[in-house]
């Protein structure tokens, strides 16, 4: 029997997957994070997560690192050949074999477009566009932060979320039903004497949860038809649709439907209709071709091991 690994590595968590020929996941296991940007030890510590996981997997199956016959990669933070080269160069020291390393956008593609090829949105931790054409040639948009002004994630939207209740109650100068929400959700009245302390509790003692409470709110203002939230989801939609159409510009998709493959929970699990129905009509109105979004319902990690065995 053949095995392989497949590995997606975001902000938050690494998936650890083991599969055999047959694509049957057989065993997985999960770790924090390994995007070596978030992480104090940069890339030593990124990769040392990384062994760590692929051990722990090889170990419940009772199995050595030379049993596996293919391992694939798909890690937040590899967005240029420096970070590719440096992830590599470690990984290979601390005992991986026959791995290939690619940015966690492009697994999303092979493991939600029923062909391989396409463009894969994400929206999650953080954002980024890749897609992968019909000749097999790979393109990254976003994935840079601020600097390739990445939006629809959620520390995005919490952080848009936060300074609209901010303007709201502080500045008094434009009124939206995010306010009454977001107090409502965290106890506290909608005073800059209550409202303040939270910018503490955003930036670092419950970044996370604050995070959940701030999207949530804005994605119910949304769907309630808040001026200021709908203005926010304009912003969504624009720049996504400016991402997606970006690769089909630059990438050659073969004539007929191009499959868009949305992953991510801003994309997959919010109650997002209003901000994907505009996404989608701007998307076709720029780009001229057929799209057929697809919301990932698989494990991005299950992309690993398509791409695997497509290419054998």
């Amino acid at each position: 029997m053949s095995y392989y690994i497949g590995i997606d590595g975001g902000g938050t968590k690494t998936a650890y997957a083991l599969f055999d020929e047959n694509k049957n996941l057989l065993s997985m296991v999960k770790t924090p994070g390994s995007n070596h940007e978030n992480l104090e030890g940069s890339f030593d510590e990124a990769t040392d997560i990384i062994m760590s996981g692929v051990r722990q997997l090889l170990d419940e199956n009772h199995l050595t690192i030379d049993d596996i016959d293919g391992i694939l990669m798909g890690l937040a933070g590899i967005d240029h050949p420096y970070q590719h080269d440096a992830t590599a160069k470690l990984l290979t020291e601390k005992g991986l074999k026959n791995f290939r390393i690619y940015n966690d956008g492009f697994i999303v593609t092979k493991a939600g477009s029923p062909d391989g090829s396409g463009i894969g949105y994400n929206c999650g931790t953080g954002t980024c566009c890749n897609s992968i054409d019909s000749d097999g040639h790979m393109l990254q948009v976003g994935g840079f932060g601020v600097l390739s002004h990445d939006t629809g994630n959620g520390y995005w939207i919490a952080e848009k979320t936060f300074a609209a209740i901010y303007r709201d109650i502080c500045l008094q100068a434009k009124k939206t039903l995010m306010t009454e929400i977001f107090c409502e959700k965290v106890g506290i009245e909608p005073t800059a004497e209550d409202y303040l302390p939270c910018v503490t509790k955003f930036e670092e003692t419950e970044r996370e949860q604050y995070c959940i409470y701030l999207t949530d709110t804005f994605f119910e203002a949304a769907n309630k038809g808040d001026e200021t939230a709908l203005a926010i989801t304009e912003e969504m939609a624009e720049a996504g649709a400016d991402c997606i159409c970006a690769n089909l510009k630059q990438q050659h998709f073969a004539e007929g439907t191009v499959n868009v493959v949305l992953s991510g929970s801003m994309n997959v699990k919010m109650p997002n209709d209003i901000y994907l129905n505009l996404l989608k009509e701007k998307c076709a109105r720029r780009s001229g071709r057929t799209l057929n979004f697809i919301k990932l319902t698989a494990a991005p990690v299950t992309g690993c091991i398509n791409w695997l065995l497509e290419d054998q």
